[in-house]
């Protein structure tokens, strides 16, 4: 065998180095690394409180605020030098280990492929349907051939979700719910993929997986930590307006099918000629708003966890099929720059007094799935899946989306979970992606690369998109600095609840705050609650035995 260049030097001194192993004592003047040595220092500093630290990239490298992503200016795009954020949601997304099967002593190849198509952490359910265009207003703002006539139908998958809550949690636990919704558009997948919110915790991207985090278990008990749950919303009080609505009644909703659909991002609608306007999309359900209190809540997690899963798959058993009349609030770029929130954050809705609601279209579900784990369990949703006619915008969290939502997909279902039944879009995919794991549609003996010999034709861009927006400045790393605009939609949602919605409020928050054992975390929350409203503070206050 011969070895040239780099390879024989290589290979040679390996040689060498094994010959004589045994016999050559390592010459000590001369430098020596120490493989281990990177890994004794990690252990060496194990225990030490994060306070003797500083904060580093996985690598070592210091980073001046783990909350930042490098952003074009203040208020352009998210830029993919974002190392912070990219690595942070990269490892989000893959920091569950997958659930052991029931089996463990199945082979090691068995449980790999099996994880695969590992049951996510969550508790889902879902349906399918259809989404039905009823007015010309879709077709008005987009050239999405989804809404090009009223009457016309396109196939829909509804999944329902819990979201911080476990794969075991009963239906009616205190979080947000997801509600997504999969239509197969002739022009490929569109993916809605709603909160029954209309605003979120954060604005800041690179904050999400602490603010997950600290809903989570903690990290040493294994339990569910007050302490930690309350520390990151006293510390960020962007996240005041989605507390209070979690802490009402609408953080317990009563089933799937009374809860609305919020898209929550700020998305593009564009025609023909390249003219857009900004667009937030609501599904507003035809049942009607129905709530639990929390003890209703409690009283059902006890009698049936599985209400809400139940109550949706009955529904439609029994032909009362339950429907989503959608909605778009638009806003042209003019009026957006007026507007006095800043309609590219995620911790602000649009009043509707002020940007009214525009009917586009209904979404009704008529067939419950076959097969749960098939049909529910494997679906997966990103809202990068948008056809011609509808795009993002700067939006710093819907860029983050972006990324994270199909990189989760990645990991969860594999590479090609887009091949799966329930994932696969109706019209022809002709790409250069090939193999990788249960690749079930190979692209038969299409080049895997963009051949001269066997040409892939390219779709005419419809419209040009270079001038749909413009930004100032150079790249920045950002972050954002909570203001007193920040409580103004806090206030106007306080003082919009009857009485006993304001009292029931009062009571989920003495609730849940009066278990943490910090006491400095205590005053800090009831402080901010004060300066949402007085009465509600010092009714807080009073019930977690604080002195304001």
């Amino acid at each position: 065998m011969h070895f040239s260049g780099y390879a024989a030097l290589l290979f040679s001194g390996a040689a060498t180095a094994i010959a004589h192993a045994d016999q050559t004592k390592r010459d000590a003047s001369q430098p020596y690394f120490d493989i281990y040595q990177g890994p004794n220092e990690q252990d060496s500093v194990i225990n030490d409180a994060s306070t003797q630290l500083a904060y580093t990239l996985s690598g070592g490298e210091a980073y001046p605020n783990p909350y930042m992503s490098d952003r074009l200016g203040t208020t352009g795009p998210l830029l993919i030098s974002s190392t912070n954020l990219i690595e942070s949601l990269a490892h989000f997304v893959r920091e569950r280990v997958v659930r052991r099967p029931r089996f463990s002593a199945v082979p090691l190849l068995m449980n790999s492929l099996q994880s695969l198509s590992a049951p996510s952490m969550q508790k889902v359910d879902g349906a399918h349907g259809w989404f039905e265009v009823t007015t010309p207003v879709g077709a008005n703002y987009s050239m999405a051939s989804v809404f090009s006539e009223v009457g016309k139908r396109t196939p829909v998958t509804a999944r329902f979700s819990t979201i911080a809550g476990n794969l075991g949690n009963a239906d009616s636990v205190r979080d947000l719910r997801g509600l997504a919704f999969k239509l197969r558009t002739e022009d490929g997948i569109l993916d809605w993929p709603f909160l029954n919110h209309p605003v979120f915790w954060l604005r800041d991207p690179a904050k999400f997986p602490h603010f997950i985090r600290s809903q989570k278990r903690n990290p040493q008990t294994n339990l569910l930590d007050h302490n930690n749950f309350w520390d990151y919303l006293s510390a960020n009080n962007e996240s005041t307006y989605q507390l209070m609505r979690t802490m009402s009644d609408l953080g317990t909703p009563y089933g799937f099918r009374h809860m609305n659909g919020y898209s929550g991002n700020t998305f593009r609608a564009v025609k023909a000629d390249g003219s857009w306007v900004y667009i937030k999309t609501t599904a507003m359900t035809d049942q009607g708003i129905m709530n639990n209190t929390n003890d209703e809540a409690i009283v059902q997690a006890g009698v049936n966890p599985d209400f809400g899963v139940q109550d949706l798959y009955d529904s439609i058993a029994a032909g009362n099929y339950p429907s989503w009349t959608i909605y778009w609030q638009t806003m042209t770029p003019q009026q957006a720059e007026n507007y006095k929130y800043n309609v590219l954050d995620l911790t602000k809705e649009w009043l509707v007094e002020d940007v009214p609601l525009q009917e586009i279209g209904r979404i009704t579900l008529v067939q419950n799935p076959t097969n749960h784990f098939a049909e529910v369990e494997q679906i997966g949703f990103d809202p990068a899946n948008m056809p011609y006619g509808l795009e993002p915008t700067e939006d710093p969290t819907l860029q983050a989306r972006l990324f994270a939502y199909a990189d989760a997909q990645r990991y969860r279902t594999g590479i090609n979970g887009k091949q799966l039944p329930v994932n696969c879009p109706l019209n022809p995919v002709a790409n250069f992606l090939r193999d990788g794991a249960m690749n079930f549609n190979n692209q038969g003996k299409r080049p895997n690369f963009w051949s001269q010999q066997d040409l892939l034709p390219l779709a005419p861009r419809p419209y040009n998109d270079d001038n749909h927006t413009i930004w100032t400045g150079g790249a920045v790393k950002y972050l954002s600095t909570p203001t007193e605009l920040d409580f103004d939609l806090p206030r106007i949602f306080w003082n919009g609840l009857s009485e006993r919605d304001q009292n029931n409020l009062i009571y989920n928050v003495v609730s849940h705050l009066g278990q943490t054992t910090d006491m400095a975390i205590r005053i800090k929350q009831c402080k901010i609650f004060q300066h949402v409203n007085a009465t509600l503070g010092a009714a807080i206050a009073k019930g977690v035995n604080v002195t304001l």
